[in-house]
C-alpha cells in the first residue's frame, strides 16, 4: 500500500478529522449521521442512521440520505485513489441508479467493494489523457443483514492539465 493511501486512510478512520471534513465540505450529510465504519483500498463502508434528520414522513429513511451514505462508500473509494495523485485527476458523478427492496427504518449500512474498478479507471485515464468511467455499487443493508437498497454510482476520471 502506498503512504499516501495509508495517509487517506489514517485521515477518514480519525473521529475529529473526519468530522471536520464532513462539516466542511459536505454539511447536510454530517448532519445526518453518514459515516465512514470501515476502507482500505478496495472496499468502503458506510453507516446512515434513522434519526429525525434522515426521516421521512413515512417513518423511514429519506431516499437522499441514503443516497448520500451509497456515494460516500464508493467516493471515497476515488478520494482514496486519487489522493497526493500526479498528475492530478479530477472525478466526477455522471450518472447515478438505485432499486429499493425494503423500507429503512433502522442503521443503514453500504458496502462498496469497486476500489480494484476505480484504480483501473483512473490508470486508464492517466495513460490516455482521455476521460474514463467506473461503475460502482454499493449494496445497502439493514443491522439484520436485510438487503435494503442498491446503488450504482457511475464515476467519471478525467486528468487535469499541470
Amino acid at each position: 500500500m502506498e503512504s499516501s493511501s495509508r495517509s487517506f486512510i489514517s485521515m477518514m478512520r480519525h473521529p475529529l478529522k473526519f468530522r471536520m471534513y464532513l462539516l466542511s465540505k459536505l454539511p447536510s450529510a454530517y448532519f445526518a449521521g453518514v459515516r465512514v465504519k470501515e476502507i482500505d483500498e478496495k472496499k468502503c463502508v458506510t453507516a446512515v442512521p434513522y434519526k429525525w434528520f434522515s426521516r421521512n414522513p413515512f417513518r423511514s429513511t429519506y431516499f437522499a440520505c441514503l443516497s448520500m451514505a451509497a456515494e460516500m462508500s464508493t467516493g471515497a473509494l476515488c478520494l482514496l485513489h486519487l489522493y497526493k495523485r500526479r498528475p492530478p485527476v479530477s472525478m466526477l458523478v455522471v450518472k447515478v441508479e438505485s432499486e429499493y427492496f425494503k423500507k429503512a427504518i433502522g442503521k443503514t449500512i453500504f458496502t462498496c467493494k469497486d476500489g480494484d474498478e476505480i484504480k483501473k479507471a483512473i490508470g486508464e485515464s492517466i495513460a490516455t489523457g482521455e476521460p474514463k468511467t467506473a461503475r460502482t455499487e454499493s449494496n445497502g443493508v439493514n443491522e439484520k443483514g436485510d438487503l435494503i437498497a442498491k446503488f450504482y454510482i457511475t464515476w467519471s476520471f478525467k486528468p487535469r492539465s499541470i
